[in-house]
């Protein structure tokens, strides 16, 4: 378990995620990304939803009972759908209790903590989807990647994968990868070809 407390990088993580966001053109929303099964759209979907499954376990509810899916949000409405997911998770994590508390999340039931931990991994994996999707509009914070990578090697240490994992095997990464390259083929993930 990690000892550090997450919160202040789930914080960073969902702020870096609102301003990528927030960059997202309507034009883009039917665009491919790393994550196969998700075109823009639909991993902006999952990222509001999974944020408000996260949200509903830090407010000590079953976060399992809510789809990690947003529908009908319009076109130019997803900087604002995840703004009112991201105060909101924010906010259901702010008391020290909800650190130790036990949790129940897709992988089982843990420590609030390591919780939160897991959903920095996923949040800044699908940052850097969204950011490889959009053609790196912004530069992306490397110790965000750097503590999901850490995240990852801990949760994931076998790089083989089966289907009931949420991530593919691990690919190799190339020699120049900077940590984000790294947590991206960690997670099974490739850039997306600019051919």
């Amino acid at each position: 378990m990690n000892a550090i407390d997450p919160r202040p990088v789930y914080a960073r993580a969902t702020e870096q995620a609102a301003a990528l966001i927030g960059t997202v053109r309507p034009e883009q929303l039917d665009g491919p990304t790393p994550c196969a099964e998700f075109d823009v759209r639909a991993l902006l979907g999952h990222v509001v939803g999974g944020t408000r499954r996260i949200a509903v376990v830090g407010e000590g509810g079953d976060g399992m009972a809510v789809r990690p899916v947003a529908d009908g949000v319009k076109d130019d409405g997803w900087p604002a759908a995840y703004e009112e997911v991201r105060t909101r998770v924010l906010a259901a994590w702010a008391g020290d209790d909800r650190m130790e508390a036990p949790v129940r999340v897709p992988w089982g039931e843990v420590p609030g903590r390591a919780a939160l931990s897991g959903y920095v991994m996923e949040l800044v994996t699908h940052t850097w989807d969204l950011s490889e999707s959009l053609g790196r509009p912004l530069e992306l914070d490397r110790e965000l990647a750097e503590f999901a990578l850490a995240t990852a090697r801990r949760v994931l240490p076998d790089p083989d994968r089966d289907a009931d994992t949420p991530f593919a095997t691990a690919q190799p990464a190339p020699e120049e990868a900077d940590s984000y390259g790294q947590l991206a083929a960690w997670l099974g993930r490739k850039p997306l070809s600019r051919a």
